[in-house]
């Protein structure tokens, strides 16, 4: 399971997941699959419908069948697991669920996605209720869809399609985010996350609060906090965004920020500059060599909302990379 788990949630809300087609919603929406937060439940609160869930359920099934829901992934890429998630529904899950998925080019309707060809990724298996079900995917091809089939109806709470971006070369500018998760970009490593995950600081726009940033615990030695971030390809970098917004009392006082290639010695790319609290900060950097990974170090502890690092990839990198995943053969 956490062989996969750590990796980003394809089909998250976060980065513009979406469920496009639900056979059946009767008792709660089938929206709730992909929404980035963890599902909650409040005994004894109906409306007209019922107990009201913070997941996808279906009526009961009186015909033989099962029913479907199918997601638009928010960030294409390579499938490494699938996590079903029937928190709460205890009486009401399905005993099976079955997953398949597509990779499509632009932006089907439903009626094209429900009759095009699809790949199995985890066969039919059991669940258990309220509870994680994780499933290992070995196909490493390319998808832009999942199809989630529960045998014969019921609750879940959420599906996480966890796995690697791999962006289309051709939808993307010669400059742009290259630490950005929906372009590729990962968290490799950090010293501390008491408070917040690193790689929300990767996430699609504006940090919402505090807790939607990376936070340390209050360093009480020597030293210092970072974080490793591996970029969507080798790239010359340009600018370097901090945004410390919602951090006031606890910004961090200052950051640099280091650079490598294929492994080899760090190097400066940002020298420590000063930090205000609760600010968006940019800093041009000169273009110099060329860096696959950068390590943010905040001094000596705090906290980041955002870090962006706008450079100019390696266009070859990124266009064998999708070639690779596109032409793989299935497993």
């Amino acid at each position: 399971m956490e062989e996969f788990s750590t990796r980003t949630d394809l089909a998250s809300r976060a980065l513009g997941g979406g469920v496009v087609f639900a056979n059946d919603e009767f008792f709660a929406a089938a929206d709730h699959l992909v929404l980035p937060s963890a599902p909650t439940f409040s005994p004894r609160t109906f409306d007209q419908k019922g107990q009201v869930y913070d997941g996808w359920e279906t009526r009961r099934r009186r015909t033989a069948g099962h029913d479907v829901a199918i997601v638009r992934l928010g960030a294409p890429g390579v499938i490494h697991g699938v996590d079903v998630d029937t928190a709460f529904f205890v009486g009401n899950y399905p005993t099976h669920a079955s997953i398949d998925a597509l990779a499509i080019d632009g932006y089907p309707a439903p009626a094209a996605l429900q009759a095009a060809t699809w790949v199995p990724i985890v066969p039919k298996s059991s669940l258990d209720g309220d509870t994680r079900n994780p499933f290992p995917v070995g196909d490493r091809r390319r998808f832009t869809h999942v199809r989630l089939t529960i045998h014969p109806d019921g609750g879940v709470a959420r599906l996480r399609v966890h796995g690697d971006v791999v962006p289309d070369p051709a939808m993307l500018p010669s400059v742009f985010d290259v630490a950005a998760i929906a372009a590729g970009g990962r968290v490799s490593g950090c010293s501390n996350m008491f408070f917040g995950r690193p790689h929300n600081m990767l996430m699609p726009g504006l940090a919402q609060h505090m807790g939607d940033g990376w936070e340390t615990a209050r360093r009480r030695a020597d030293g210092n906090e970072w974080v490793e971030v591996n970029l969507a390809a080798p790239s010359q970098i340009e600018f370097v965004d901090l945004d410390t917004s919602h951090f006031k009392g606890n910004a961090p006082g200052a950051a640099s920020v280091l650079g490598s290639l294929d492994g080899g010695e760090w190097f400066e790319v940002l020298p420590r500059v000063a930090l205000s609290p609760d600010t968006p900060h940019r800093f041009a950097v000169t273009p110099g060599r060329q860096v696959d990974r950068v390590r943010l170090d905040i001094l000596p502890d705090g906290g980041m909302a955002r870090l962006r690092v706008i450079g100019r990839p390696d266009r070859s990198y990124l266009e064998e990379r999708f070639r690779s995943a596109v032409e793989r053969r299935p497993r």
